[in-house]
């Protein structure tokens, strides 16, 4: 059991000792160390907080702590209660909060839990913002309101289905565009929210629904990150139910990914290639994804045109690298789909609809849609050394050695080769490098990480 303290939140296994987990203490004193913060931040006399959960076992309790909290720091909460990570990213700015917390530990395993901090705009706060709430957590110098100063509860229900109005509205979805395709699609909702909001916005859109685990009981079918290995059910529905596609989300319904009419993987990296090629097919610009992102999106951007950017790994990392250049649609190759025009944040919803937009647009099938696309293969592998090893001076290394490629180090090392690319990132808890490669055959990719691997062995020694 374990409970990690990061700049974008607090994030545990529940039960346990406090301080070694996420218990009732933690989440309380994470909470005020926020809600401290937010009133440093905001310069306000009275503040207002959007509160949010996925359907995960101890979300409501750890929902009553958190609220709780901020009630007794004399701030008003508007309590939105089962939800998704972009639902309370876009009520906090129609609500003119100054702040909102998503509490559910995105796609980790039931036992887990977390609080998810967001600024006055409905977005992740930065490195040092975070820096400074974990500073105020550790002190524990918490001063609470007296009893004319609480804050107050206001509860919200409807704001799912404000989120589906939202996307709905977006100027590059037709709502007859997608019903006039009469599509069918299998969902599975791995029993949390998603099971809520995606089947909603599909049935506005006209399309027959196939629901599996859809309904927010918290017991995971299956464990939640949206990878092959654990979408064996859905897979089969798809194929056995002759449906268009499926979809599945993580529990706070962040990430997305298809799985073609044939009952294959679409590829979590190709949510965004393919929502990228409709929007660029749509709108000229620019598109941004992290270090660790297929070149599928890079070469869709350039075939319309538009010129592709990458971020340091972390969405806040990728919404600054998005503003900064202006571009129209981003996100991160797990699935996390960010476009501008609904909100700074991955957003399965809005993902799904420009999805259905371009297979109504376009015809065929899935399938086909994913064979058109520039195929790439990752391999994804980690090497540990001993603690007293310097794994910085290693990366060093690795940079220099290859300081005739092209190289980044705004993240770890990024080098890009012509026909492949290595990206080395170095674990924040333990000696451990993690090596990510990808390349125009899995086994190409996977000889590139193990050359990588001796390589980091020969500098370092081992």
């Amino acid at each position: 059991m374990t409970l990690i303290k990061s700049i974008s939140g607090i994030r545990g296994t529940i039960g346990g000792k406090p301080s070694d987990n996420l218990t009732p203490l933690d989440a309380v004193k994470f909470a005020a160390a926020y809600g401290i913060w937010l009133k440093d931040y905001s310069k306000k006399d009275k503040l207002k907080v959007v509160i949010g959960r996925d359907a995960r076992l101890s979300g409501e309790m750890i929902q009553n702590l958190v609220v709780s909290t901020l009630v007794g720091l004399g701030i008003d909460v508007i309590d939105l209660d089962l939800s998704t990570t972009p639902t309370v990213e876009i009520a906090v700015p129609l609500e003119a909060a100054d702040g909102g917390i998503i509490l559910t530990a995105s796609h980790n395993p039931k036992q887990w839990n977390a609080l998810k901090l967001l600024n006055e705009k409905g977005e992740f706060l930065d490195a040092a913002q975070g820096a400074k709430i974990l500073e105020i957590a550790e002190k524990e110098e918490f001063i609470f309101s007296e009893v004319d100063n609480l804050g107050t509860i206001s509860k919200n229900d409807s704001y799912i289905d404000i989120h589906v109005d939202e996307v709905l509205n977006l100027s590059l979805i037709d709502k007859e565009v997608i019903k006039a395709a009469k599509f069918k699609v299998v969902v599975d909702g791995v029993n949390s929210t998603g099971g809520i909001a995606i089947p909603k916005l599909l049935e506005e859109l006209g399309v027959e629904v196939i629901k599996l685990y859809c309904e927010p009981t918290g017991h995971f079918p299956h464990n939640p990150e949206p990878l092959k290995e654990h979408l064996a059910d859905i897979c089969e529905l798809v194929v056995k139910e002759k449906a268009d596609f499926g979809i599945v989300v993580d529990p706070d319904v962040d990430r997305l990914a298809f799985i073609s009419n044939d009952g294959e993987m679409f590829g979590e990296e190709y949510t965004l290639v393919a929502c990228a090629d409709y929007v660029l097919g749509k709108t000229k610009g620019n598109t941004v994804s992290n270090l660790s992102s297929s070149r599928a999106l890079r070469d869709i951007t350039e075939k319309h045109g538009g010129t592709y950017e990458a971020a340091a790994v972390g969405e806040v990392n990728v919404v600054a690298k998005m503003k900064a250049n202006n571009a129209i649609i981003g996100g991160e190759g797990n699935g996390g789909i960010i476009y501008p025009e609904s909100h700074y944040g991955r957003d399965s919803l809005v993902g799904t609809a420009l999805f259905l937009m371009l297979m109504a647009e376009k015809g065929g099938t899935v399938t086909e849609l994913r064979a058109s696309y520039p195929s790439y293969f990752m391999s994804k592998k980690k090497i540990e050394l001993t603690p007293e090893l310097d794994v910085d001076a290693i990366l060093k290394g690795m940079a220099m050695k290859y300081k005739n490629e092209e190289v980044s180090t705004i993240d770890g090392v990024k080098i890009d080769f012509p026909e492949n690319w290595v990206h080395l990132r170095k674990s924040n808890t333990e000696p451990i490098i993690r090596i990510y490669t990808e390349a125009k055959s899995q086994e190409t990719a996977n000889v590139l990480a193990n050359r990588i691997i001796e390589e980091i062995k020969e500098i370092a020694g081992l």
